[in-house]
């Protein structure tokens, strides 16, 4: 893998100006940093320049130059070294991107890695990422007195909340990921059902069985097609479980991680889940699916473009999991037939045009190893945790993408890209996504999660800390 300088360590931040009157203060972490010291005009002004140029010789639209990471620990780490490097092979200034990152009490006293990567850090209030990493107001607000040309959010958070692109926009600063009202569409599962069907990706059986229909103008679905994919009643579920066949899983729309999710095999255990979906997702509407057996969770990684390209940079097996957690992350998937794999991929790619998806997303499967079926389960509208298994197969720089397609670059004219499908870098020829072949990686990895459960607490997910106890029980009595 190419490498690029280190920055150095920065132990002691520099305070510089508060901002407002809302207790946000911005400090400076450059290593050459001196408290009374102008900024290099010169330096910035050559970064600017050398960046303008990259992004008008590969076709892009946009010059980014400062970007707010709206996120923390490994994903801002990430996100801040992957640009860093893309800027100093490509452009060869890995200044060229300027990073501003927001950091809690907390973070501050830890020295947190990625805070010492970016160029500057805004403090913000501690506690829940209510009050900091997935405030959009407070985001939005730092973004605009900053002068900040991108927002990247990273995954969690309010990597998935349509109202920080909406405010963004309204703004006139480029979110690096979706529209609002595709993110926000996708974020339903029925209307994302929907969609998949309208794109003729495969569904398993469910209440929405055969309804299609095109985004409005609003980014939404038709009010009367989506009423007809959900079950409101307990008469409407036992005549879809029915109509579909025994084992049924009932879904509350607006569930996840496990909650608002239950299988039942006949009509009394659909009675008695009916109603503790309704108990645990309060107001969300509901639909019901076919429970798939035997099947393995398959994921293809998208990039979509603003121009109407989709690529898929092949996929991950992700079926270990843990309380609805991935453990294990690996790829290329070796469970799937490759033919059924590529039409895996070009699914996600009609998925991906349809709705005129622009970012890094990931769409998913469940896969049937024994009837090489596949049915389509959800689009993320995010970068996810586990990408850098993508990256490790197929060479491309997925956050540097993010960067270059929310710059106006062409999928096409971006080089990693390009080399992914075996094409010369420095040409701009079109590329058939749809059509055309990649290069097939020849590399296998495998991702883990290292997870700690409390046995005391019902295992409950644990960030530990027994040690260190006993350690100073110990210490104490010697």
């Amino acid at each position: 893998m190419d490498s690029f300088p280190v920055r150095p360590s920065i132990s002691t931040p520099i305070p510089a100006a508060r901002h407002g009157s809302n207790n946000v203060f911005r400090f400076t972490t450059r290593a050459d940093a001196a408290i009374s010291a102008p900024a290099d005009t010169s330096a910035d002004a050559t970064s600017i320049e050398s960046l303008a140029r990259y992004v008008a010789a590969h076709g892009g639209k946009r010059v980014i130059r400062k970007v707010l990471i709206a996120n923390n620990g490994m994903a801002a780490t990430k996100a801040i070294i992957s640009m860093r490097r893309w800027a100093y092979n490509e452009i060869g200034d890995e200044n060229a991107i300027e990073f501003l990152v927001m950091a809690t009490p907390e973070d501050l006293k830890a020295n947190a890695e990625f805070i010492r990567y970016a160029d500057d850090f805004v403090e913000v209030p501690g506690g829940s990422n209510k009050n900091n990493y997935a405030n959009v107001n407070l985001i939005v607000d730092i973004a605009e007195r900053e002068g900040i040309d991108a927002v990247w959010p990273g995954w969690g958070h309010a990597s998935e909340n349509p109202k920080l692109p909406t405010a963004l926009k309204e703004r006139g600063i480029q979110f690096i990921g979706p529209t609002a009202p595709v993110m926000s569409v996708l974020g339903d599962k029925i209307a994302a059902n929907i969609l998949a069907q309208t794109a003729k990706v495969p569904s398993i059986p469910w209440s929405g069985d055969s309804l299609e229909a095109d985004l409005t103008e609003e980014g939404t679905i038709p009010e009367d097609i989506f009423n007809k994919a959900m079950v409101t009643t307990i008469d409407e579920c036992l005549e879809s479980a029915n109509r579909i066949g025994y084992p049924v899983m009932l879904k509350a729309s607006e569930g996840g991680g496990g909650k608002g999710i239950r299988m039942s095999s006949n009509d009394e255990e659909l009675r008695v889940n009916f109603e503790m979906v309704k108990a645990e997702v309060p107001g969300s509407p509901m639909f019901m699916m076919q429970l798939c057996t035997q099947a393995r969770h398959l994921e293809v990684q998208i990039v979509g473009d603003e121009y109407g390209n989709a690529v898929a940079l092949n996929g991950r097996d992700c079926s270990t999991q843990r309380r609805f957690q991935k453990i294990f992350e690996e790829g290329p998937p070796t469970i799937a037939n490759p033919a059924v794999f590529r039409e895996m991929e070009k699914a996600a790619q009609r998925l991906t045009r349809n709705i005129g998806y622009v970012g890094a997303g990931t769409v998913e499967y469940l896969y049937n190893a024994n009837t090489q079926e596949y049915f389509f389960l959800e689009l993320n509208p995010r970068l996810q945790v586990e990408h850098p298994v993508t990256e490790g197969i197929t060479g491309v720089n997925l956050p540097a993408t993010q960067l270059q397609v929310a710059m106006g670059i062409p999928l096409n004219r971006i080089p990693d890209i390009r080399k992914f499908y075996g094409r010369d870098v420095d040409d701009d020829s079109a590329i058939d996504f749809m059509e055309e072949d990649y290069v097939l990686p020849e590399r296998h990895l495998i991702a883990a999660r290292i997870t700690a459960e409390n046995p005391d607490e019902g295992f409950k997910p644990t960030s530990g800390g027994v040690l260190v106890c006993l350690l100073s029980a110990i210490l104490s009595t010697s």
